[in-house]
């Protein structure tokens, strides 16, 4: 008997079926990977296994009982544990990882009122060992990167007695290094009979972990692939179309010069290095977790400055003071965490996809303070023609698209206005193949700019670059190779 089987699983929002008869069984013991483009109702799947929402139909047995949670708690309390992509509730600024850590047992009644701070870091170093990870139990928890935020995630997770976790991109942020003590720990949670639901669409995950792979596509699945994994057949079924070829054809840098950085030095004790972007280029810098990606576009973008150097903006010297400088010199940025810098939260007024598209560009289309309905969805219709953006309409909650759809939406916000220079930080976080490919395709049809994308991951800079830098203690490496062959940069495989 499966420790989990759902059978005939429907959900539908309005006039969208987001689920239309899911079947899906898990042994204990086992690591199923579940793939599908985004909006093929992983998502929703997740969210009704975890007690988030209902479903419509259908019925789910977990361990031969039946099984509807009616919140994550009481998915829990059953075993079931979710670590979801976005890690907004696992901790809040103000609070110490110690604190992220043991947040549960806080809310939990039985807890003791009285707890000493010793204890507490007792607890969490507890949690932190058995996960394999090591993190500065002191440190504020608003000040974490996305892959430190999900490393606490998946220690608290760990840390419950589990019969199946549900990781949902568990990977999207993390260091090479980093996934690989994961997918250690999850191998011997396997061993202990442990079963393990692992949303991603990176063939290194279903390399390392996976037992078999489930497709969804239209909130189905549609195809189970065992090991040895096909991972070329299954990513057709996924997409539903055969594979083309996935590294475009390479552009050399004969353009003009659009953007140059002098003898720069992100900081004091790091080396200088330059760097100069061409019309019409895409370079893509890859590099390990901490190795400066970020830091090296904030600096362009004006969040943080330069400890040396020069930059120049078509020629002309560039210094923005702060991000409201670099739009308006032409310089458009999305970071890496687009729930946190690019969405406004869903409560808010302004979370629709129309609204998502036209909020840095307000004071330009409407000078005089009266917004233009008309304008906002003008834009939103062309942005989901042009990225192939599947929402309701231009006025849908961009909280109601898939991530790779959302991701498709920060996006479209700096193709609606023209800029001289792009900057993307990790654009591919969380998003399928299929919605890659249309975001690449976007970026590379613009000849009007240059475009610097940051990534951990070499398989994508290699499918969407024309050139690929190597960042390292804060200092950018020259590209081996050609663009338009297979480059070996500095020992990472491409």
């Amino acid at each position: 008997m499966p420790l989990l089987h759902v059978d005939n699983m429907t959900r539908s929002f309005g006039s969208t079926q987001a689920l239309a008869g899911a079947h899906l069984s898990i042994e204990r013991g086992e690591i199923v990977v579940l793939m599908g483009a985004n909006g093929a109702g992983k998502s929703t799947l997740v969210k009704i296994l975890s007690g988030v929402l209902p479903a419509d139909g259908g019925t789910i047995h977990l361990d031969g009982h039946l099984f509807s949670p009616r919140s994550p708690a009481e998915a829990a309390k059953a075993g079931v544990v979710t670590v979801h992509q976005s890690t907004d509730l696992v901790g809040a600024a103000g609070l110490s990882i110690a604190d992220a850590l043991l947040l549960n047992r806080f809310a939990d009644r039985s807890t003791p009122f009285f707890v000493s701070r010793a204890g507490i870091r007792r607890a969490a170093q507890a949690m932190l060992d058995a996960a394999g990870f090591s993190l500065p139990l002191d440190r504020d928890f608003g000040e974490l990167t996305s892959a430190d935020r999900q490393l606490v995630a998946i220690a608290r997770a760990l840390a419950n007695r589990a019969d199946l976790l549900i990781l949902d991109e568990p990977t999207a942020s993390l260091s090479g290094a980093e996934s690989r003590r994961l997918f250690d720990i999850l191998l011997r949670l396997r061993k202990r009979g442990l079963a393990i639901l692992y949303i991603s669409h990176r063939t290194a995950d279903l390399e390392a972990v996976a037992d078999r792979a489930l497709v969804m596509r239209g909130g189905r699945v549609v195809g189970t692939f065992s090991r040895p994994i096909d991972f070329s057949s299954a990513i057709e079924t996924m997409i539903g179309r055969k594979l083309e070829a996935a590294r475009p054809d390479a552009r050399s840098a004969a353009g003009p010069a659009i953007f140059e950085m002098r003898d720069i030095s992100l900081l004091p004790a790091s080396a200088s290095f330059d760097l100069s972007l061409h019309e019409g280029e895409v370079v893509a810098v890859t590099g390990v977790l901490g190795a400066g990606k970020s830091r090296l576009l904030q600096a362009i973008y004006g969040v943080t400055a330069l400890s040396r150097g020069a930059m120049f903006l078509d020629g002309r010297p560039y210094q923005p003071k702060n991000p409201a400088d670099a739009i308006a010199a032409g310089v458009a940025m999305a970071a890496e965490d687009r729930h946190r810098s690019s969405l406004m939260p869903a409560a808010w007024p302004g979370n629709s996809l129309s609204a998502t598209i036209s909020l840095p560009h307000l004071a330009k289309w409407y000078p005089r303070g009266f917004l233009v309905g008309s304008r906002e969805r003008r834009e939103a219709e062309q942005a989901i023609a042009r990225l192939g953006i599947k929402a309701a309409g231009p006025f849908a909650s961009v909280w109601s698209l898939s991530g790779g759809n959302q991701q498709k939406a920060v996006i479209a916000r700096w193709e609606a206005e023209p800029s001289r220079l792009l900057l993307l930080d990790e654009p591919f976080q969380g998003v399928d193949v299929g919605a890659r490919r249309d975001i690449i395709r976007t970026i590379r049809s613009r000849t009007d700019r240059a475009t610097l994308i940051a990534t951990s991951d070499p398989e994508e800079a290699y499918e969407v670059a024309d050139r690929i830098l190597v960042i390292d203690h804060h200092v950018l490496r020259p590209a081996i190779g050609g663009a338009a062959g297979h480059p070996e940069i500095h020992g990472i495989s491409a």
